[in-house]
């Protein structure tokens, strides 16, 4: 069972720290000052989610008496890693995009995370609770913020509806995998201490195509969900994330400033 938290614990911050990475590249080329700030400050906010996971896991890991010589830390798990033994989804791995598609990828995200911190606020594990109801008070913000932009650009121009229903076409096929659980996501669940996000589903589509229905954007027809992040099989993607996120700590190992 310690296994399955830790994995567990893993998956919910390599998530965000994935996402927080990606959203990063908008600074500084944001259509607008106001809303490149916005961005960033997002990408502060999940990567502080994956601080509080990564410490909680080295927590976990450091319990064991074989990893007394050299205990895990939030920055080895998070730099010292490789691409197969990250378990994030795929979604959040995708590349940018244009910034409709950036906005609508945080868009169906942070209302997935928002339905799972509301659940995870009741788990039997304190830590994980304390961490969600943190999280979900930033979560709540991402939503409202992302769907707002949804809205405009999906009502709005000929031009910018356009490039937010191809982005629905190009993103939608990685949302399954956020309902689709792994070994240790279901072990958790069972035992009361993570959330059976098969049952956020039905939740979550509702609120998206209610968002949807207001952009004028349509809802995709069911088809093939990509799956695999979960389990360490990322897209050609994720290796050049980890290149740039990496580089300085392996580059000079254990060096401090």
């Amino acid at each position: 069972m310690q296994q399955h938290l830790l994995n567990y614990i893993l998956h919910l911050a390599d998530n965000v720290l994935i996402l927080s990475q990606r959203n990063s590249e908008w600074c500084g080329h944001g259509p607008v000052l106001e809303q490149d700030i916005a961005i960033t400050n997002i990408s502060l906010d999940l990567l502080g989610q994956s601080r509080n996971f990564y410490q909680y896991a080295a927590l976990l890991i450091n319990q064991s008496a074989e990893n007394a010589a050299k205990p895990a830390t939030e920055d080895s798990l998070a730099y010292l890693r490789t691409e197969r033994e990250f378990k994030n989804c795929l979604l959040v791995e995708l590349p940018n995009g244009d910034w409709g598609q950036t906005v609508l990828r945080q868009f169906l995200f942070s209302s997935f995370q928002s339905l799972l911190y509301k659940q995870l606020q009741g788990s039997k594990d304190e830590q994980l609770a304390a961490i969600a109801a943190k999280a979900l008070k930033e979560v709540t913000y991402h939503v409202k913020w992302s769907s707002e932009w949804v809205i405009r650009l999906g009502d709005g121009t000929d031009e910018s509806k356009s490039r937010m229903q191809q982005a629905v076409e190009n993103l939608w096929s990685y949302t399954g995998e956020m309902f689709e659980a792994a070994d240790y996501e279901k072990a958790v669940a069972e035992n009361g201490i993570g959330v059976d996000i098969s049952s956020l589903k039905a939740e979550w589509h509702a609120s998206i195509k209610n968002i949807f229905d207001e952009a004028t954007l349509s809802m995709p027809q069911p088809a093939f969900m990509q799956s695999g992040g979960k389990q360490g099989i990322h897209t050609e993607h994720m290796g050049f994330i980890l290149a740039e996120l990496q580089y300085v700590q392996r580059a000079y190992p254990d060096s401090s400033w």
